[in-house]
């Protein structure tokens, strides 16, 4: 029988499975229908991975949408055709050479909006098709390069053939790609030999929990296993906030969206264009999360609760 339980577990996944491998291990130790992670791991990629269940599914994307943070190990003078380590060789270059100021420097041109064009071996699709299926059958396609924003990229240890890195960036950065075009750059190849994705959003690698300690609270009971969920709010944590009073709030549980006199009355801060501000309730539960248009309006984007939210009149 499927529990009724709400909220984020970030799973510490380990080097081996897929993403979706450790989504279906979580959704069998939750008892729960719904449950879906916020952005996909390599299989041998490790770290954070953030997992959405019960009404929290409503709010994967926004989680997905977050900053990222990684360490990784670029591996110089070995180009792959996944440009990661699970992939054949194509070329070896020696790395004599290769200084430490050199990828320290190349790094820092990455720094900033970057194109990137998508890898064969990964998930996008191309004409419906998925772009891994189409290099397993032996095919490679012309891909669009795509825009992604790298906060920042630094060195933090060097052992040729092997840099270490710290990587900041925006979703959809593929740091498989980073590591090849930096490679391609230095002139000595690369490919990506390690990676630990350690934060998503509001959430860090101190927040993770292994899967072996999901399933040794499962044997304990659904509250063992319950005290490591996240609640909706704290997902959201790097989002705005703006609350609501009761008039508002009970409109906003309907679907209809603050206007410019509620926004004024509650003296909302003038929230950028695009800005995402989740909305709450006089008790501080997320109701739903809407855009600003940076004009002083707000448009709904999801609202989490039904329109018979339990508010009642209370003295706030």
């Amino acid at each position: 029988m499927a529990r009724d339980v709400s909220g984020v577990v970030v799973v510490d996944k380990p080097s081996g499975p897929t993403s979706f491998d450790v989504v279906r291990r979580v959704k069998g130790l939750f008892k729960t229908r719904r449950c879906g992670h916020t952005g996909t791991l390599d299989p041998t990629a490790t770290g954070v991975l953030p997992i959405c269940i019960g009404d929290a599914t409503k709010i994967a994307s926004f989680v997905s949408e977050g900053e990222k943070e990684y360490d990784a190990v670029v591996r110089f003078g070995q180009v792959t055709d996944t440009q990661d380590g699970a992939g054949r060789t194509l070329e070896t270059r020696p790395v004599d050479g290769l200084t430490e100021e050199a990828v320290r420097a190349g790094l820092q041109q990455f720094v900033g909006l970057v194109d990137q064009t998508p890898p064969m071996y990964s998930a996008r699709k191309v004409d419906g098709k998925r772009l891994y299926e189409l290099a397993r059958a032996g095919e490679e396609v012309e891909r669009e390069a795509r825009q992604v924003h790298i906060d920042e990229a630094k060195l933090i240890s060097f052992r040729p053939p092997d840099a270490g890195i710290f990587v900041r960036c925006s979703k959809g950065t593929y740091l498989r790609t980073l590591a090849h075009d930096l490679g391609q750059n230095l002139g000595f190849g690369a490919h990506l030999h390690e990676l630990k994705r350690v934060r998503v959003g509001p959430f860090a690698l101190e927040d993770s929990v292994g899967l072996d300690t999901l399933m040794s609270a499962a044997k304990e009971g659904p509250e063992s296993l319950d005290r490591y969920l996240h609640p909706i709010s704290r997902a959201l944590a790097d989002l705005a906030e703006l609350q609501l009073d009761l008039p508002i709030a009970r409109r906003v549980a309907h679907g209809h969206a603050p206007g410019p006199s509620d926004l004024s009355r509650l003296r909302a801060p003038p929230f950028s264009r695009g800005r995402k501000v989740r909305l709450i309730d006089p008790e501080g539960r997320v109701l739903a999360v809407g855009e600003s248009d940076g004009v002083g309006t707000l448009k709904l984007l999801r609202v989490l609760v039904s329109g018979q939210h339990d508010m009642v009149e209370k003295d706030y």
